[in-house]
């Protein structure tokens, strides 16, 4: 059910073949592993997802939309959980072996399949609202500080506090379920830095000498993540006369946010003059990257984005799935920033960092 148009390679990427492009940042297995034995770390990760099948058959049970919601949901929960265990008995079976890719994949054939589509719908939309009624005094904090390195700090860390909001994580989806989250205290208590990858230093010292005239960004969740850590950030560099591509997905998965909800919240933003609170928005674009996934695979993506891109010189992977789980290691023909926060117990051992460590990777190309 991914869009229906051909999908293609995302033309910043280094060769995809030369460089050996993969979108997994995790080595899952190796040749030497035994190809009918799970490794440890399949393990590890089809018991993630295990793990998360409580509260995504919850929120199936609870989609109005879908006749028959509750029985449909324990079909759900019954078939990824067999799905699952075969992946444990024969890592080849259903496509495999197993990565976070296929592990996604699946999760979502299945819930498709049985009828549906957006299961996180409604809190998407609770959560798009609360943040828009935040929006404009977000931005007056950020433009109150007039040193440029201090602004461009706490934009950048209102995109890790706005990136919590991830309804994929097990441990987030329960807390937020009991209290919700509030955006400013996230962005008062983000683990302080040095962060598990840091280079906020030197992205810093490179924006006060360059501007970039075309920016892609790869965006990740709903809510406070999109439109209180993204599109501040966003305005920031069209602002400083850079033309900003916003990349959304096809389809919904969890609560990341869809081409046609992200057009529908700009509107919502923008003010009588077509304005993000005093910024010109016409060299804001918004794009269907063609994927249907929590994560990206950037062999395949739509060729709408692919013309836009061509000509970009920066482009930003933002959030746990597109930027740190994969393509942390994918290398651009451009400058690359990969920004997002860890929320994965597995990630963060892999990393060398903690729970809910941050992660910003930033990769200039000479010219």
């Amino acid at each position: 059910m991914e869009s229906e148009s051909e999908l293609v390679a995302f033309p910043l990427l280094t060769t995809p073949i030369e460089s050996n492009y993969r979108a997994c940042t995790i080595p899952y297995r190796f040749p030497s592993d035994n190809p009918r034995k799970p490794t440890p770390t399949e393990l590890q990760w089809i018991n993630l997802f295990s793990n998360s099948i409580p509260s995504f058959k919850k929120r199936a049970e609870d989609d109005t939309t879908v006749p028959d919601a509750p029985s449909r949901a324990e079909k759900f929960a019954q078939r990824y959980s067999e799905i699952l265990d075969d992946l444990k008995k024969d890592p080849e079976s259903h496509g495999g072996p197993p990565d976070c890719i296929l592990l996604c994949r699946l999760r979502e054939q299945i819930l498709r399949e049985l009828g549906f589509r957006d299961i996180f719908k409604k809190v998407k939309d609770e959560e798009n609202a609360k943040a828009i009624s935040l929006f404009t005094d977000v931005i007056r904090l950020n433009d109150a500080i007039e040193d440029g390195n201090q602004r461009l700090e706490n934009l950048v860390k209102g995109i890790f506090a706005g990136n919590i909001f991830d309804l994929g994580s097990a441990q987030l989806a329960e807390v937020f379920s009991k209290d919700g989250m509030s955006f400013l205290a996230s962005c008062q208590n983000l683990l302080p830095r040095p962060w598990v990858i840091d280079d906020l230093d030197n992205f810093k010292t490179k924006w006060s000498k360059k501007s970039w005239k075309k920016a892609i960004i790869f965006v990740d969740n709903s809510g406070a993540d999109i439109i209180l850590g993204i599109l501040p950030f966003a305005r920031e560099l069209l602002r400083r006369g850079t033309q900003v591509v916003l990349a959304a997905n096809d389809l919904p998965s969890i609560n990341d946010v869809t081409y046609p909800e992200l057009i529908e919240i700009i509107s919502k933003l923008k003010d009588e003059s077509g304005k993000l609170v005093g910024v010109d928005t016409s060299n804001l674009l918004i794009a269907n990257s063609g994927n249907d996934l929590p994560v990206i695979d950037l062999t395949r993506v739509s060729q709408e984005l692919a013309y836009l891109a061509s000509d970009a010189d920066l482009v930003i992977c933002e959030g746990m799935g597109r930027g740190i789980e994969t393509n942390l290691y994918a290398q651009f023909k451009c400058d690359s920033l990969k920004i997002g926060m860890v929320k994965h117990t597995e990630v963060a051992q892999f990393l060398g960092g903690r729970l809910y460590d941050c992660v910003f990777k930033y990769n200039e190309v000479l010219n």
